[in-house]
C-alpha cells in the first residue's frame, strides 16, 4: 500500500511538472520502478533473462480503473537512453502485440517441441530487435492479452483502437519520463496498417498543439500493410505471376470481374464462377507464406483470407494443430500465458482476467477504409517511413503496397535496387522524396521477422541508423 501511495504521488508530481511545461530531469524525481514491475526470470526460461524486461499496466478512460491496458517493455541491449523507443502494434484485427514480442522481433520465442504438459520452453531470440531499441509491446485492442476493463462495455474499432493506443502512450511516457528525450517511432504490420498512421497522425498533432508530454516522433515501419481494402485484387494478380493458376483462368478473372474480385455483383455469375475455381486452385495455399506447408487449421487459428477475416471473429478452435504447422507456436502460446506460474512471473493482477487469449473473439468495427491519407499527411510534415514487404505473402501481395505508394506520386530519389546482407540480395528497395522507403524482403511472408530474422534485423539497424539499406 506505502508503494502504491508512493507511486500515484511521484506521478502527480510528474503530471504537474508536465503541465506546467517545467523541464523534467531524473534527480528531482524518486525511482520509477513503481509504474512497472521488473521481471527477471520468466517460466520456461533457464536461468535469470539476460535482457531487462519490465511488465505493467496503463489505466486509460475517464476512471484509470475502467481499462488497464497491460505491456511488455524490453529496454534495448546497447544504450537505452540514447536509442530509439519503439511502440509496436500487431494487426489481426485484433491481436496483441505479444505476436510481435514472441514470434517477430523480441528477444525470447518459443522452442517448437511437443507439449508435455509442462511450461513450454523458451529461447534467446539473437536477430531481436531489442539489440538497438527500447521496444514496447502492448496488448491492445482491449481484450487481448492481459488487457481487461471494469464497469466499461468493449467497443473494438478502428477509431477506439486509435485513440486508446495514443493515450496509452502518452501515460506511459508520463511514466517513464527518461525516454521522452528518445526519438520516438511506432512499428507495426499487418491489419495494423489501418490505424497506425491514424495514431501517428494523432501524435503530430498532439504536439503541434503544445500537449504534453511532447512525443519525439520521427516516423514508422509497416510491414505487410493493409491500406486500402482493396489488397484482395492483388491476390490474382499475384497467384498469377507465382504460377499458382493458369494463364486462361487469369485472362478469364480479368474479363469476367474487370478488375474487380471484392465486392463483386451476385448477378455476376461468369466472375463469380471464375472466382471460386481461383479459390480451388490456392485450397492447398498458405497464403501467409506461399512456400509454407499448409495446415488445415491455418485459416482458423491465425488469420483467415483479409475478405473472411473482416467478416467473422477471430476465434481459436479446440484442436491441437500438427507440431510441423507453423501454427504450433500459437498453441504452446496459450498453454504458456494461461500458466499460473507465468501469470505470477509477469506480474498479472490476480482474477483480472480468466483464459488468456491473443487475439479477441468479437466483432471488430471496420470505420477507416483507407490509411493513405494519413501517409500523405504524415509526409508533408517530414517523417520518415519504411515499409517493406515479404515477396511471398498472398496475404497483402507487394504489388498491392507498390500500387499505392506509387499513386503518392512522389519523385524517386534511389531507384530499384537490390539491398544485401551478408553478400547475399536480401531484397529490392526504392526511396522516395517524401521520405518513405520500400523494400521487399526476399523469401518472406506475411510476418518477415518471423520468417527471415536476420536480414529483417539488419534492415531495421540500417533504417533507424539514416543509413542506406
Amino acid at each position: 500500500m506505502k508503494r502504491e501511495m508512493e507511486t500515484d504521488c511521484q506521478r502527480e508530481k510528474i503530471q504537474h511538472l508536465i503541465f506546467l511545461r517545467v523541464p523534467i530531469s531524473l534527480h528531482m524525481l524518486t525511482p520509477l520502478e513503481a509504474y512497472g514491475s521488473k521481471v527477471e526470470h520468466l517460466p520456461g526460461f533457464q536461468g535469470p533473462l539476460p535482457f531487462e524486461l519490465e511488465t505493467g499496466y496503463v489505466g486509460l478512460g475517464d476512471s484509470n480503473d475502467d481499462m488497464q491496458v497491460f505491456y511488455y517493455f524490453v529496454k534495448s541491449e546497447n544504450n537505452p537512453q540514447k536509442d530509439p523507443l519503439m511502440l509496436w502494434l500487431t494487426g489481426g484485427p485484433g491481436c496483441s502485440s505479444f505476436s510481435g514480442l514472441v514470434y517477430e522481433i523480441g528477444p525470447f520465442a518459443f522452442e517448437i517441441k511437443e507439449y508435455n504438459g509442462s511450461v513450454p520452453s523458451l529461447v534467446l531470440r539473437p536477430q531481436s530487435w531489442t539489440k538497438l531499441s527500447n521496444i514496447i509491446f502492448v496488448d491492445l485492442p482491449l481484450g487481448t492479452g492481459f488487457s481487461y476493463a471494469k464497469n466499461v462495455t468493449y467497443h473494438r474499432s478502428d477509431w477506439k483502437l486509435v485513440h486508446n493506443t495514443y493515450q496509452f502512450l502518452r501515460k506511459w511516457l508520463i511514466d517513464h519520463p527518461e525516454f521522452l528525450s528518445n526519438e520516438f517511432y511506432i512499428g507495426a504490420d499487418s491489419y495494423s496498417g489501418i490505424p497506425v498512421p491514424a495514431v501517428l497522425q494523432e501524435i503530430s498533432n498532439g504536439n503541434e498543439k503544445g500537449l504534453q508530454p511532447l512525443i519525439n516522433l520521427q516516423g514508422y515501419l509497416l510491414g505487410n500493410p493493409y491500406t486500402t481494402h482493396k489488397e484482395d485484387n492483388y491476390q490474382i494478380q499475384y497467384a498469377h505471376g507465382m504460377g499458382l493458376i493458369s494463364d486462361e483462368l487469369y485472362a478469364s478473372l480479368q474479363r469476367n470481374c474487370k478488375g474487380e474480385y471484392i465486392d463483386v455483383d451476385y448477378r455476376n455469375e461468369l466472375c463469380l464462377r471464375d472466382l471460386r475455381s481461383f479459390d480451388e486452385c490456392l485450397s492447398g495455399i498458405n497464403k501467409e507464406n506461399i512456400l509454407d506447408g499448409f495446415c488445415e487449421d491455418d485459416s482458423r487459428l491465425w488469420r483467415r483470407s483479409l475478405k473472411q477475416e473482416l467478416g467473422a471473429p477471430l476465434s481459436s478452435p479446440l484442436t491441437v494443430p500438427k507440431l510441423s504447422c507453423h501454427i504450433y507456436r500459437f498453441y504452446l502460446a496459450t498453454k504458456w500465458a494461461n500458466d499460473e506460474s507465468v501469470r505470477k512471473a509477469l506480474h498479472i493482477r490476480e482474477g483480472s482476467i480468466g483464459k488468456w487469449e491473443r487475439c479477441y473473439t468479437t466483432d471488430f468495427e471496420r470505420e477507416i477504409f483507407s490509411s493513405v491519407e494519413f501517409h500523405v499527411n504524415l509526409s508533408k510534415k517530414g517523417y520518415r517511413s519504411l515499409i517493406y514487404s515479404g515477396d511471398l505473402d498472398l496475404v497483402v501481395p507487394f504489388q498491392s503496397t507498390q500500387a499505392w505508394i506509387r499513386d503518392l506520386n512522389y519523385s524517386i530519389v534511389d531507384d530499384w535496387r537490390s539491398w544485401f546482407v551478408n553478400g547475399q540480395v536480401a531484397g529490392y528497395t526504392r526511396t522516395y522524396s517524401n521520405r518513405m522507403t520500400f523494400a521487399t524482403v526476399k523469401g518472406s511472408g506475411h510476418t518477415a521477422p518471423a520468417v527471415t530474422p536476420e536480414q529483417c534485423l539488419a534492415m531495421f539497424t540500417r533504417w533507424t541508423s539514416n543509413l542506406p539499406l
